[in-house]
């Protein structure tokens, strides 16, 4: 789900990214998310929750263009974008749910799916945030220009993108 059909999420983990000055806060972020998308990834799996993906869907993205707006106007985490990443998770984990649940799954293989599933976001997270540091921070991060010329036009961009997204899933 993660790369063929999730760039929403893509986009979203980088935005993440892009905000965290150091390890410690990014992996604050990550576990967050990870801990608030697994909630309602079975909460929602098991129909406890259900929640229309026309609502779900265009509510993402617009977490993914708040993220990236937030990234404009932020040079650091503050304490409310913790719980900001934590209530988009819950979302986020709805919207997995609503793929999973698109997909069908055999019921003998149910819960072993599931776990999977997750196991496989995860290491998708994991590869983004690799390929951010190697690609983006490791060779920039120190340079003097690097929140105006990197952080604030990728964060811009993945902005308009979660906009663009939040009108098409609203009204198309």
């Amino acid at each position: 789900h993660i790369l063929p059909k999730g760039l929403d999420h893509i986009l979203f983990v980088l935005a993440l990214f892009l905000l965290s000055s150091n390890i410690k806060t990014l992996i604050l972020q990550i576990s967050i998310f990870t801990i608030a998308h697994t909630i309602t990834l079975f909460l929602g799996v098991f129909n406890i929750i259900k929640i229309s993906s026309y609502i779900v869907e265009p509510i993402i993205a617009l977490s993914i263009a708040y993220v990236g707006i937030e990234n404009l106007f932020k040079n650091n985490l503050s304490k409310s974008r913790t719980i900001i990443v934590f209530l988009f998770g819950l979302l986020h984990g709805l919207g997995f749910a609503g793929v999973l649940n698109d997909i069908g799954v055999v019921k003998e293989l149910f819960v072993s799916s599931l776990i999977s599933f997750n196991i496989g976001v995860e290491l998708g997270q994991i590869s983004v945030i690799a390929l951010a540091y190697l690609f983006i921070k490791l060779p920039f991060y120190k340079m003097h220009w690097y929140s105006r010329k990197v952080t604030k036009p990728i964060s811009l961009l993945i902005s308009i993108v979660g906009l663009y997204w939040f009108f098409e899933r609203l009204f198309f």
